[in-house]
């Protein structure tokens, strides 16, 4: 697979949003899209000419662990360090 495929497939997955198309930039507001093929849009808006751009999406946040966890937790089995 391809780089240009493993987009296309990770983009397949993806809302279309203005915020993270190739085609727009973000305007001074962090609400509103300079679009290059509509002009000024909200941010939550898109069109067919969308195009994802992987490097404008903000990921989510990891998952935070809650507890107290020792390393005997994260161990898979007996692990007889000591011989």
């Amino acid at each position: 697979m391809t780089t240009h495929e493993a987009q296309k497939a990770a983009a397949k997955n993806i809302e279309p949003r203005c915020t993270y198309c190739a085609h727009g930039s973000p305007l001074a507001d962090g609400e509103r899209i300079a679009c290059r093929k509509r002009g000024v849009v909200n941010g939550t808006d898109h069109c067919r000419s969308f195009r994802y751009d992987p490097l404008r999406r903000t990921p989510p946040k990891p998952a935070v662990l809650r507890g107290h966890f020792t390393d005997a937790d994260f161990s898979l089995g007996d692990t007889d360090e000591e011989k």
